[in-house]
């Protein structure tokens, strides 16, 4: 008899875990609960793959011997508590494409924030210096869908806490951890430690083999650790103090210490400005190390690299008004990082689907340098509640087109109109690249 496999939502990992699958002789079958996007279904069809669309058949489900949850499904979904309820194993997209990868090496980065950015860095090194690599996961683009079609010798691997919570033996040969905080909560009970442990599992199955790049400044990662019995070899950096192996950023030069290896670069070389970036870059170039990439191939990368749409990304200037699209700061955290890079005087456009925000962690750098702000959602009510007493205009919105009229009234010459909405954008929007779209196309038309 054929492996069962059963994929749960037909997205790109799902997709991309019944090509793999196939590819590799299971007996694939595809359930999404809701309509299923034409490119994917197309993909389906075209290898004969079985699937349905919109609700799921238990009978077809619950005779599985695996079944591969999308990221994207809760653990309170009806079928998924059947599933367990059988105590059919349940897996993600990342153990099944760690079970096929053969020789090849992978190097995955997790955190709550920077990671698509940090990923990207990382990755644009590795290209630089000439490695079979690709860039996949949570960044968009399906591991198990590229190992399928086109395998690499490296994958350098964005993960989500949800795609770690369904490992079993996936091991990446270089882990990434660079921050952890509240996010996601409405998906762990709203229990900050189940959110932790999630992010941590990226070292589980690590072994003396394999590196850890970890923040050292960050004081929910170090007291986790003082838990914990570590496998891999630890590789801190810092920005506050020095560190014996790993990075460290001592006035304006960061500093890496990787074996024999010694490298010295100057901040103001970076291509990513501000003080979180100088964090995501000093990762980026600790893994590239331990990889035996080259300094000087380094050094290019890190300054030539362009930043991600809709992270930070500058749209415009109209009369004076700069325009940021930085539509990916989907919680609060995001947001402050946001702030704190600003030098000018802020509008800030804010709001969305709320996952159980703490708006008080941005209220020091919103008295600073925020003087309106504009709510772009269905649901303002807590942003109101928040900020009313601490900004002199607030004005609610209910597009990205009003949004962005709103903010360029409100802005004087010299101002910044920041998009960083702290929240999901499923109340307005299909996710947070349509957002930071209808957003530019908003400012483009002023």
């Amino acid at each position: 008899m054929k492996h069962r496999l059963v994929i749960l939502g037909a997205g790109e990992s799902g997709v991309g875990c019944a090509l793999l699958g196939l590819q590799k002789g299971y007996d694939v079958f595809v359930s999404d609960g809701g309509k299923i996007k034409e490119k994917y279904k197309q993909e389906l069809i075209d290898k004969g793959i079985a699937f349905e669309e919109d609700g799921h058949t238990a009978d077809r489900i619950l005779n599985a011997d695996e079944v591969m949850k999308s990221p994207g499904i809760a653990e309170k979904n009806e079928i998924v508590k059947q599933i367990r309820a059988k105590r059919i194993p349940v897996i993600s997209e990342f153990e099944l494409a760690y079970r096929f990868k053969g020789d090849s090496k992978i190097i995955g980065i997790t955190g709550s924030n920077g990671k698509s950015t940090t990923t990207a860095l990382t990755y644009h090194i590795c290209k630089k210096a000439g490695l079979d690599c690709a860039l996949v996961g949570n960044i968009g683009y399906s591991i198990a869908k590229q190992m399928a079609e086109n395998p690499k010798q490296w994958y350098v691997a964005e993960i989500s806490s949800f795609q770690l919570d369904d490992i079993k033996t996936f091991r990446p040969d270089v882990a990434m951890l660079l921050n952890i905080t509240e996010d996601h909560l409405d998906r762990y009970e709203y229990k900050f430690e189940n959110y932790i442990n999630s992010k941590f599992k990226i070292i589980e199955n690590q072994t003396a083999n394999d590196y850890f790049i970890y923040c050292d400044d960050d004081e929910v990662i170090t007291k986790k650790l003082e838990q914990l019995t570590i496998h891999t070899n630890p590789l801190p950096f810092s920005m506050k103090h020095e560190v014996k192996k790993g990075g460290y950023i001592k006035g304006d030069q960061m500093m890496l210490r990787i074996q024999e290896e010694r490298v010295s670069m100057s901040i103001y070389d970076f291509a990513l400005k501000g003080k979180h970036n100088n964090y995501n870059t000093m990762a980026a170039c600790i893994a590239a190390t331990t990889i035996g990439i080259r300094k000087e191939k380094i050094r290019e990368a890190v300054k030539d690299f362009q930043s991600l749409e809709h992270r930070m990304e500058f749209v415009a200037t109209v009369r004076g008004v700069e325009f940021i699209n930085d539509s990916k700061a989907t919680n609060v955290n995001s947001t402050w990082f946001a702030l704190e890079s600003m030098t000018k005087p802020t509008v800030l456009i804010l709001g969305g689907t709320d996952k159980g925000n703490d708006y008080s962690l941005i209220e020091e750098l919103v008295k600073e340098r925020v003087k309106a702000i504009v709510c772009m959602g269905l649901d303002n009510k807590k942003i109101i509640a928040a900020f009313k007493d601490i900004v002199p205009e607030i004005v609610e919105t209910q597009s990205a087109k009003d949004a962005v009229n709103a903010g360029f009234k409100l802005a004087a010459k010299g101002d910044v109109v920041l998009l960083s909405p702290a929240c999901a954008s499923f109340d307005l929007f299909k996710n947070y690249e349509d957002r930071g779209t209808q957003f530019k196309d908003a400012v483009r038309e002023l």
